[in-house]
């Protein structure tokens, strides 16, 4: 009996000894947590930048492409105070599809789980559309004459680089970041615009000698090489981190270009990017 107290005696003291030579630091001792886990809450904060491809559509409304053309032409005639022949619609819409390659820099910030930051969005690619179109019609204009009038315009337009200026909000799911965005989006055109006017005067009235028939007409034509459209962008997409600041992105993306060819293009990414 007194050798097994003995015993117990020893193993004790000895248990306790090594007990006090152990590191304090070790994980099981100070009952912290695994880096990891606190490290996943600002998985997104930070600078980053990555590489993307595209694919989408452009629909280009060339109805109102002339009017300005028109409009200079047909300063101080009296039929385009009565009848406003710059206003009529000519032209039609296009479409066209086409891929292209681009990048992306930017900034979040995250508190928790929501993230929010800014971002500088660019495509390399090329759309191109072309329509024309013309009108004529006959007034009793003016007193004892009969006029006919008969406008033309055509344009083609491409557009050769685009992106976006934006500003986005995203709520993270660990790995996964789904966000949203809205700003001004910018881009490069070639753009070619040429409208003319016909104006016929026939003299209808009793007069004798009858006054004389008159005619009248103009063209002008604008080309605008390398020209710089804007609008505004808005859009959905989700990154998804793989591996330490690698990330994988998709993304839907939708532009309108307020240019004297009224433009949408909406385009589809796929990307990959790296956090800092």
């Amino acid at each position: 009996m007194r050798r097994l107290l003995l015993a117990a005696v020893i193993c004790g003291a000895a248990q306790g000894a090594y007990a006090a030579d152990m590191p304090d630091d070790l994980p099981f001792l100070r009952g912290s947590q695994p880096p990891s886990l606190s490290t996943v809450r600002t998985v997104w904060q930070g600078f980053y930048v990555g590489g993307q491809a595209s694919y989408g559509s452009a629909d280009m409304d060339f109805k109102n492409s002339g009017k300005e053309l028109l409009e200079r032409l047909l300063n101080n005639i009296d039929v385009e105070g009565q009848y406003h022949l710059s206003t009529w619609p000519l032209g039609g819409t296009s479409s066209n599809r086409n891929s292209g390659f681009g990048g992306f820099l930017g900034y979040n910030v995250q508190m928790e789980d929501v993230v929010f930051g800014v971002e500088a969005n660019y495509i390399h690619g090329k759309f191109f559309g072309s329509s024309s179109g013309s009108q004529g019609r006959s007034f009793s204009y003016p007193t004892d004459y009969l006029t006919s009038a008969f406008v033309r315009s055509s344009a083609s337009m491409q557009v050769t680089d685009f992106g976006s200026l934006r500003l986005r909000g995203g709520y993270s799911f660990g790995c996964f970041l789904p966000y949203a965005f809205v700003g001004m989006a910018m881009g490069r055109a070639d753009i070619q615009r040429n409208a003319n006017y016909n104006l016929y005067y026939q003299y209808v009235g009793t007069q004798v000698p009858p006054l004389p028939d008159l005619s009248g007409s103009g063209s002008l034509s604008d080309n605008a090489n390398a020209h710089f459209i804007y609008g505004y962008a808005a859009g959905l997409g989700i990154d998804m981190m793989i591996f330490d600041g690698l990330f994988l992105r998709a993304e839907w993306e939708f532009l309108r270009f307020t240019a004297p060819v009224d433009t949408v293009v909406n385009t589809v990414r796929a990307g990959v990017g790296y956090r800092f």
